[in-house]
């Protein structure tokens, strides 16, 4: 067994809380990461004496030592610059991620990049194990480190594990595909409780184990040959609804909301996409939709605008490269055809924006779009909900997302059909406020009352659970 250290919940997670930053006399230093993850997890970290295993997010940095930022103890865990293209922009991002995503694009599968995938997942387990005190806490984040909770058993058995799924788990037609299918389903069994955005992952992964490994099964439980038990189950990832509320009623983002309105011409209505930069978001798909309803005359330029705004994403992956072309054309293409001096019918924004400017734009959009072909929840849905404190707006949401489940009042629409989405934008266009007023009252009661404490919580609590003789409970603060 390796040697326990002191902390009683560790969180790890491909990235660090904490981005690296230069300050003005050229030091270096730490600013703490917007997310709700962090959010949530920070009060039972502090009262449990918590740390946090992650990548800084640059390559190199090997001899970081770990450091205590913001009252959280954190552990660095570096990466060559080989291992960022083999394991993280190569198995993470171009094996899992396209075959986690219903293949909307062709997965790689390159047996050099599972053995860096191997190598790195062995690098946060020896750093869990090493931070994790005697019957302590670990909760291990997403696909990049499927393969810890298996080797953090071997390492540390008398640790509680846990492991959580942000992205969709694919059904077992699509993950069979995967040649190291065995290997990642037995490292996900290292945990005590394995979790989910949607019940169907859960199952999907459950009926997996019985057909690939052999083990018995029974619901959403999974019996191992050493007496062990797995709990496979849905934990819909939620946001900071009360601080997104917040900061959508400040005088400064309302005054940003007014100018974005006036300088985009103070048009009847605006529509908002708001994503990374991603082949399964379905931005080509709804500019096209949106485009042909002003082809098709249902309204003007100066009557609507969709403002699209496309976070730079992995823009070494050759994927994405391609992506951002095809759009800049299609973007290039619609304003040239439907666009008029100053009124262009697309505001295409390629950059990212701090949640300030986020909050402004959700406040200033009267349609928010979100129209993904395939994602585990999709966060920007709820994130309009939460701003939207006037209970107005209205939201096109694909059925294909997370959300879709919670956020039943949403228009919801097929991706993949181009009519079927023009309709929707229609009618969430001239919808009645009256309509416009129960939808949003529906939505808001729902985030509001299962926001991103009750997810943490609600597994901290499932996972504490699991073995209720052994190991120190945990439960992170709840918020009002």
């Amino acid at each position: 067994m390796a040697r326990t250290g002191t902390a009683d919940l560790v969180i790890v997670a491909n990235r660090l809380p904490v981005d690296r930053t230069t300050n003005p006399d050229g030091s270096r230093g730490w600013r703490r990461s917007p997310g709700g993850l962090v959010s949530a997890l920070e009060p039972v970290m502090r009262a449990g004496d918590g740390a946090w295993i992650g990548w800084p997010g640059v390559a190199g940095h090997d001899d970081l030592e770990p450091f205590v930022e913001d009252g959280m103890q954190l552990v660095p865990v570096g990466l060559s610059a080989e291992e960022v293209e083999e394991f993280y922009e190569g198995f993470s991002n171009s094996t899992l991620w396209p075959l986690y995503h219903d293949v909307v694009a062709k997965p790689e599968f390159h047996r050099e990049w599972f053995d860096s995938y191997v190598k790195v997942n062995e690098r946060f387990a020896a750093a869990a194990a090493e931070v994790a005190s005697e019957n302590a806490t670990v909760w291990v984040q997403d696909y990049q480190l499927q393969l810890v909770p298996r080797m953090l058993r071997d390492l540390r058995p008398d640790l509680r594990i846990g492991f959580y799924l942000h992205i969709p788990f694919p059904p077992s037609e699509l993950f069979q595909q995967l040649p190291w299918r065995r290997q990642v389903l037995e490292g996900l069994l290292g945990a005590d409780l394995v979790g989910f955005q949607l019940p169907a992952a859960a199952q999907n992964f459950i009926r997996l184990v019985r057909q690939r490994v052999g083990h018995k099964t029974h619901r959403d439980t999974v019996y191992l040959p050493d007496g062990r038990t797995v709990k496979a189950a849905a934990f819909p990832i939620s946001i900071d609804t009360a601080g997104f509320e917040e900061l959508a009623r400040s005088e400064s983002v309302e005054r940003r909301a007014r100018a974005i309105r006036e300088a985009l011409g103070n048009p009847a209505k605006i529509f908002l996409g708001i994503d990374r930069l991603d082949y399964t978001k379905g931005i080509y798909a709804r500019l096209r939709a949106f485009s042909e309803l002003i082809a098709d005359g249902h309204f003007g330029v100066e009557d609507a605008v969709f403002v699209q705004v496309a976070t730079p994403s992995r823009e070494r992956v050759e994927q994405y490269r391609i992506l951002r072309d095809e759009i800049d054309r299609l973007v290039g293409r619609i304003n040239g055809d439907l666009g008029r001096i100053g009124r262009p019918a697309i505001s295409y924004l390629h950059s990212s924006y701090p949640r300030e400017e986020m909050a402004a734009l959700y406040r200033a959009a009267d349609v928010m779009v979100v129209t993904p072909y395939r994602d585990g929840m999709n966060l920007v849905a709820k994130e309009y909900v939460a701003c939207r404190f006037d209970n107005d707006g209205a939201l096109v949401l694909s059925e294909f997302a997370g959300a879709a489940e919670e956020l039943r009042q949403a228009w919801l629409v097929n991706p993949y059909d181009i009519n079927g989405m023009k309709q929707a934008l229609l009618a969430a266009y001239e919808a009645d406020p009256k309509d416009l007023n129960r939808r949003m009252k529906a939505m808001r009661r729902t985030v509001r009352e299962k926001d991103v404490a009750f997810w943490a919580d609600h597994f901290l609590e499932e996972l504490s659970a699991t073995r209720p003789e052994h190991g120190k409970p945990l439960r992170p603060a709840r918020k009002s």
